[in-house]
C-alpha cells in the first residue's frame, strides 16, 4: 500500500486541486470524531453528550461539517460530468448520464454494499440465537444511522446533470433560487402551519450547498465572496438561532422538537454559507502545506479509504464499548470528570480497530475500472439514462430507509415510516441492491 500511495502522489498532475482533496478528508474525519466523541454510552443505554451537557452544543459549529462535504461533492461532479460530456461521440447525452452515475456510485455504493450485507447476516445471526438486547440491540439499530448522509449524497449526483445546466446559465443565481425555495419552506412551515412542507429541505438545503461546489468549479468563489459567504452565514445563522425558532444545536437533539438537521432549516444552510466561506478563505496557505510530499501522500492514503472508515466507525465505537462493558470496566457519568479522562483511551481504541476493519474491508472502496461513453460495453442505446434514473431513485430510497429502520427487530418486521410508507431493512436492502443492479447495467450496457 505505501508504494501504491507514493506512486499516486507522486503522479499527481499539476493541475489537481489537492485542497478539495483535503476538504473530503477533513469533513469525514470531524464527523467520525465528533460521533466518538458525543456518544454518551452507559450500562443503561445511549445518550448524546449534548443533551446532557447543552452548554456543548455550540461545539456543533465546529463539528458539523457535512455541509462542506456536499460542497466537495459539487465541485467534483462538475469536473468528472464535464470531462465525460467532452468524449462523448455526438448524440450520447443518455449514456454519458449512465456512464456518471455508475462511476459516482461505485465508489459509494461498493463499500457500502459490503457494509449492509455483513450487518444485515451478523444481525440475522444474533436474533436467531435469540440476542438482540441491550447495547446490542442499540448496536444494530443505530450502526446505519450515518448511511442518511450517502442517501442524500445519491441524490445529488443524481441532480447533477440539470442542475449544472441551471448553473451554466444562471450561475449566483441558481443558487440563490435554490436557497430562497429554502427560505420559502421554513416560512410555509413555521409562519403558515403548512403540515410536511419541511421535507422539501432535504432537497433545497443540501443542493444549495451543493451548487456552491458548481461556483467553485468555474472559479467564482473568490476570496471576496468568500468573506462575503463566511461573514453573511454567520451572522444569518445567529440571528436565526437567536430570534427565530431554531435550535442551537446544528445536529438533532433527542427530544427536540425542532431539528436543524432532520429536516434540514435555513439555520443549516446559513451555517453551512459560512462554513464554506471559511474554508475557502483558508485555501491559500492549506494549498502550500500540500505541496509538501509527506503532507500530500498522507491525504492520498486518506482519501483511499475515507469511506470505507466512514461506514464502519460506528461499528468500531460500538465494539469498544461492548469490550469495555464485558470486561467490567466502569463507565463513567456522561458529564463527569472521569468520563473525560477516559476519552482519549476510548478514541485510541475506536481508531485502532477503525483501521483494522478499514485493512479488511478497504479493497471494496477501489473503484472499477471506467468505461467510457461510446466504448464497447458503453451504454448507447436509447433509454440508458432514465433506466440509470431509476437505479439511483431505488439506491437513494433504499438507503435512506436502512439508515431510519436499521437492523434491530430484523425478525421482527420492523418498519420505519419514509415518505409516508412504512419500510423493513430487507426491503431496503433490496431496493438498494437492485438500484445497483440497474444503474450497472444502463452504465455498462450491451456489448
Amino acid at each position: 500500500m505505501g508504494s501504491s500511495v507514493r506512486e499516486l502522489a507522486g503522479a499527481t498532475p499539476a493541475t489537481r486541486d489537492r485542497y478539495v482533496d483535503l476538504l473530503r478528508v477533513a469533513s469525514l474525519g470531524a464527523v467520525v470524531l465528533g460521533h466518538w466523541l458525543m456518544a454518551a454510552v452507559t450500562p443503561d443505554g445511549v445518550g448524546n453528550l449534548l443533551a446532557v451537557v447543552p452548554a456543548l452544543q455550540p461545539l456543533t459549529w465546529l463539528l458539523q461539517v457535512m455541509p462542506v462535504f456536499f460542497f466537495v461533492g459539487g465541485f467534483s461532479h462538475a469536473l468528472s460530468y464535464r470531462s465525460l460530456l467532452r468524449k462523448r461521440p455526438e448524440g450520447s447525452e443518455d449514456s454519458v448520464y449512465s456512464a456518471f452515475l455508475r462511476a459516482r456510485l461505485q465508489r459509494l455504493l461498493r463499500p457500502t454494499t459490503v457494509f449492509v450485507l455483513v450487518w444485515g447476516a451478523a444481525a440475522l445471526l444474533v436474533q436467531l440465537l435469540g440476542g438482540g438486547g441491550g447495547l446490542t440491540g442499540v448496536t444494530l439499530r443505530m450502526v446505519t444511522q450515518p448511511l442518511w448522509f450517502i442517501g442524500i449524497y445519491l441524490a445529488m449526483v443524481a441532480f447533477t446533470p440539470p442542475l449544472l445546466r441551471l448553473h451554466e446559465r444562471y450561475g449566483w443565481g441558481a443558487f440563490a433560487g435554490l436557497a430562497g425555495a429554502a427560505v420559502a419552506v421554513d416560512v410555509l412551515r413555521f409562519a403558515a402551519g403548512v403540515p410536511y412542507v419541511e421535507f422539501l429541505n432535504f432537497a433545497f438545503v443540501w443542493l444549495a450547498v451543493h451548487q456552491l461546489g458548481f461556483l467553485r468549479a468555474d472559479g467564482r468563489v473568490d476570496p471576496r465572496r468568500a468573506a462575503l459567504l463566511a461573514g453573511g452565514g454567520l451572522v444569518t445563522a445567529t440571528a436565526l438561532v437567536a430570534l427565530g425558532p431554531y435550535p442551537l444545536s446544528m445536529v438533532g437533539m433527542p427530544g427536540e422538537k425542532v431539528s436543524n438537521m432532520a429536516p434540514p432549516t435555513l439555520a443549516l444552510l446559513a451555517h453551512g454559507l459560512w462554513l464554506v466561506g471559511a474554508v475557502e478563505l483558508l485555501r491559500a496557505p492549506a494549498a502550500r502545506l500540500l505541496e509538501r510530499p509527506r503532507v500530500w501522500r498522507t491525504v492520498v492514503a486518506a482519501n483511499g479509504v475515507a469511506m470505507t472508515a466512514f461506514l464502519w466507525h460506528l461499528t468500531a465505537m460500538f465494539g469498544v464499548y461492548g469490550a469495555l462493558l464485558a470486561l467490567d470496566v466502569e463507565l463513567p457519568a456522561p458529564a463527569s470528570a472521569a468520563r473525560w479522562a477516559q476519552v482519549p483511551l476510548r478514541i485510541a481504541l475506536a481508531a485502532a480497530l477503525t483501521a483494522a476493519l478499514v485493512a479488511a474491508f478497504r479493497t471494496f472502496e477501489r473503484p472499477a475500472a471506467p468505461t467510457a461513453p461510446g466504448a464497447p460495453g458503453a451504454s448507447g442505446a436509447s433509454g440508458g439514462g432514465p433506466l440509470a434514473a431509476l437505479g439511483a431513485t431505488l439506491c437513494l430510497l433504499g438507503v435512506l430507509g436502512l439508515s431510519m429502520v436499521g437492523f434491530g427487530g430484523l425478525l421482527d418486521g420492523r418498519t420505519a415510516l419514509l415518505i409516508a410508507i412504512p419500510v423493513s431493512a430487507p426491503a431496503a436492502v433490496a431496493m438498494t441492491l437492485g438500484g445497483w443492479l440497474l444503474v450497472e447495467r444502463a452504465g455498462r450496457g450491451a456489448r
